[in-house]
Parts: structure tokens; C-alpha cells; sequence
């Protein structure tokens, strides 16, 4: 396989060719591992136990497949970064102002200057004790990385709120309805019944470290470097808040509601079918199980549905063939994009669990409209220069919420024998 990807790990974005050139080793890594795997199951068919040297191939070469994806996934992510507004001229005089004065704050420590913006804007987020908030684009920069590195938020509903909890009503029964005649009288229909969601916002915090050399260096963009900083410890915590929190001070993942049998489902509960056996897949025609969960799921929601799971149990996928001979798990036809399962993306989770007895490792369905990330607006900086002398902290701080808004559009497949 190519390594031209090492050069340019840690500096500029990558060349598209360099994109091009990762894409076509995963592909060639995709066609050794069916080989391989064709073989394995030839060796089983003919009642013979798979050799173990084509089975330890099959799985060194399933083992590269995920690694050449993760950096290719990462060249993609970099090739496209845009650079901050701030470096694209087109920044109003407030927020210009706002840029300088925060620039002062971070490299010098000098607060009078933002003190003095965010009390005359009034701003509800102002608060020296918990630090002042970082320019626009800045946060506009870190939710964008969060959304490309953080894999539920990719394709869960977003809400930005200004509140400490976003409350959604939903009716628990509809106005009633009915046929009527052209001329026919129209009766008083009942009112609808509602109930409420509430998602409350908590805070999520990262904490970075400078040198004196770096805040002096006049080179060194400091939005950027905070995006930067903060991004992969934002976006590793909330991932698995979204997927397995238990609501207590973090957002309450999926998995941590109730999981009921599909035929028992009701409102507040997520349903799962099982597949039969404890810790696997059916061990004839595997793939049915997965076809089962599919069509659990009502079919307007699966137009958008993605399947949720980790690498491990994606790569015990791999190996599954349908009925007619052909892999179920398909690759990305492009550099960037997301593998397909049955014809829907896959979204990895390394927060989901793997395959074992009555675990629900695999999820299915369109998380846009079932599961809701909620953003409080503002993400917030405060320097201290004394904790960690000679070095310079950046208590960087959100706040974020997420639950279940509909508990039908999300399916889970329980490994269990019922």
C-alpha cells in the first residue's frame, strides 16, 4: 500500500491526488479481503475447517482495510477544511474588534479590552470568572469540526438554543379528524393532547496547553489553533454521550433508554428485534437478521436511515454474503464517503458495544429526526497562566444536550436468543 499519506499527516492538506491514491489501496485492500473470505467459505462449504493461515490473512487484511479508510477519511477532512473567516477578510467591525480583543486576551492576558465588548453587547454569556466567549467564526469553526469527527452529530438533528434547556412539545393524541360530505356540518373536533421533551444543556470542557514561545509567535493563528486544540476532546466526549450517557451532567445517549421487544413497543422506548442467538448473528442466512431490523423500521423513516456500530462488529459484516453470492457490506464509491450496508450508510461508532450476548451493537434508522444534539450558543475561554507554570491553560468550555425526540425512528438488533 501507498504511504504517501505519512508525508502530509501533520502539515498541509493533502493533494487530491494524494486522496486519489488512498482510495485506490483501500479498493485493492477490499478485493484481497474477498478473495481471501471466498476462500475461507469455500474451505467451509467443503466441510473442511478454514485454514488457519487464510483465516489470520483475512483478518490482517480487514484490519488494513479500517486503517487505510480512517486516513483516508482524514485527508478528505483535511483537503476540505475552509479557513477561518477571519483569514477571508469578511469580518464586520464589531467582530473585528472581537477578534483583536480576544487575541489580546489569549497571547497577553489583557481581559479590559473583551470585558468592555461583551458588556456593551450585553452578552448573557459575559463572565470573567468563567471566561469570555471566543469570536463567532472561531465557534463556527469548532462545530463544523465537531460535526465531520463526531459521527451521531453527523447525521443527528441539530438546535442551536440561547436557553439552558430546549423544551419540545408533541402530541400524544392527535386532534380528531374525519370524512365529511360537500355540504355536510362540520362537528367541534376534540383538542389535541401534548406533552413535552425537555433536553437540557451541559457542559462539556477541554483544556489546552500553550508555551510562552507559541502566544508570543505573531505566525501562529490562535482561532485556529484553539479549533484545533479543542476539537478532538470535544467531539471524543460527546460522542459517547450521544451513544451510551446516562443524562447525569451529559446528554442521554440512545442506548441508555429503555429497549423493549419491538412487538412489546411503545412510546418512550426503543425496540429491538433479537437475532436468535446469544453473542451472533443467525447462524443460516445472517443476513436476514439484518433484514429484519430494516423493515422494523416504518418506511418513512428509512429513506434517511443510517446503521449505527463500531468497527469490530462492521468488520464481522464484511464477511456476510445474501442469498445470491454478493457481500452485503459495500465500499465508498468515492474518496470520503461513508461505506454502505443493504444500500444505507454507515455511520461508525467506537462508542457502540461489540457483538456479545444481549448487546445492542447494531442500530438502524433515520437519527435525524430521532435523536436531537442541542447546542447552547457560545463557547467560552478562560486563560490561566498559574496552574500549570510555565505553561499557559485554556478552560474551554460548551454546553451540550441530546436525547431520543422520536422513539420511532430509531431500531436496535439485540444478539440475543429472544
Amino acid at each position: 500500500m501507498s504511504n504517501s499519506y505519512t508525508a502530509k499527516a501533520a502539515g498541509a492538506a493533502p493533494t487530491s491526488l494524494e486522496v486519489v491514491d488512498a482510495f485506490d489501496d483501500f479498493m485493492s485492500a477490499f478485493e484481497s479481503f474477498k478473495e481471501t473470505n471466498d476462500e475461507r467459505l469455500a474451505q467451509i462449504e467443503r466441510r473442511v475447517a478454514p485454514d488457519v493461515v487464510t483465516t489470520e490473512k483475512m483478518e490482517r487484511i480487514n484490519r488494513a482495510l479500517d486503517d487505510t479508510k480512517r486516513r483516508m477519511d482524514e485527508m478528505c477532512a483535511k483537503s476540505l477544511r475552509p479557513r477561518l473567516a477571519g483569514e477571508q477578510g469578511v469580518m464586520t467591525v464589531s467582530a473585528r474588534e472581537h477578534k483583536q480583543a480576544f487575541d489580546g486576551y489569549i497571547r497577553k492576558g489583557e481581559a479590559a479590552n473583551l470585558h468592555a465588548l461583551e458588556a456593551k453587547a450585553l452578552s448573557v454569556a459575559s463572565d470573567p470568572d468563567g471566561g469570555y466567549l471566543v469570536p463567532e467564526e472561531t465557534e463556527r469553526e469548532i462545530s463544523r469540526r465537531l460535526a465531520s469527527l463526531s459521527p451521531i452529530r453527523a447525521i443527528s438533528g441539530v438546535r442551536q438554543v440561547s436557553a439552558s434547556v430546549y423544551k419540545k412539545p408533541f402530541s400524544t393524541a392527535g386532534a380528531a379528524t374525519g370524512w365529511v360530505g360537500e355540504t355536510a356540518a362540520r362537528p367541534q373536533t376534540g383538542s389535541p393532547t401534548l406533552a413535552e421533551l425537555a433536553f437540557p444543556t451541559m457542559e462539556l470542557y477541554a483544556m489546552p496547553a500553550a508555551t510562552s514561545t507559541l502566544l508570543d509567535d505573531a505566525a501562529v493563528n490562535i482561532d485556529q489553533w484553539i479549533a484545533e486544540e479543542v476539537q478532538a476532546a470535544f467531539a471524543e466526549q460527546e460522542g459517547a454521550a450521544f451513544v451510551t450517557g446516562d443524562g447525569n451532567a451529559k446528554p442521554t445517549g440512545f442506548l441508555n433508554y429503555t429497549q423493549v421487544a419491538e412487538t412489546s413497543w411503545s412510546w418512550g422506548n426503543l425496540g429491538y428485534t433479537a437475532t436468535g442467538v446469544d453473542g451472533d448473528f443467525a447462524a443460516s442466512d445472517p443476513s436476514d437478521n439484518l433484514i429484519d431490523l430494516i423493515y422494523s423500521l416504518r418506511s418513512g423513516y428509512r429513506a434517511n436511515a443510517h446503521w449505527v456500530m463500531n468497527r469490530s462488529t462492521q468488520a464481522e459484516i464484511r464477511k456476510i454474503k445474501d442469498a445470491d453470492g454478493n457481500y452485503i457490506w459495500q465500499p465508498s464509491i468515492q474518496p470520503g464517503g461513508s461505506a454502505a450496508l443493504m444500500g444505507f450508510p454507515i455511520a461508525e461508532s467506537e462508542d457502540m458495544p461489540d457483538i456479545a450476548t444481549d448487546a445492542a451493537a447494531i442500530a438502524f434508522g433515520d437519527f435525524k429526526r430521532g435523536y436531537l444534539v442541542v447546542d447552547r450558543l457560545g463557547v467560552r475561554v478562560l486563560r490561566d497562566p498559574f496552574t500549570a507554570k510555565p505553561y499557559v491553560l485554556f478552560y474551554t468550555t460548551k454546553r451540550v444536550g441530546g436525547g431520543v425526540q422520536d422513539f420511532n425512528a430509531i431500531k436496535l438488533l439485540k444478539f440475543s436468543a429472544s
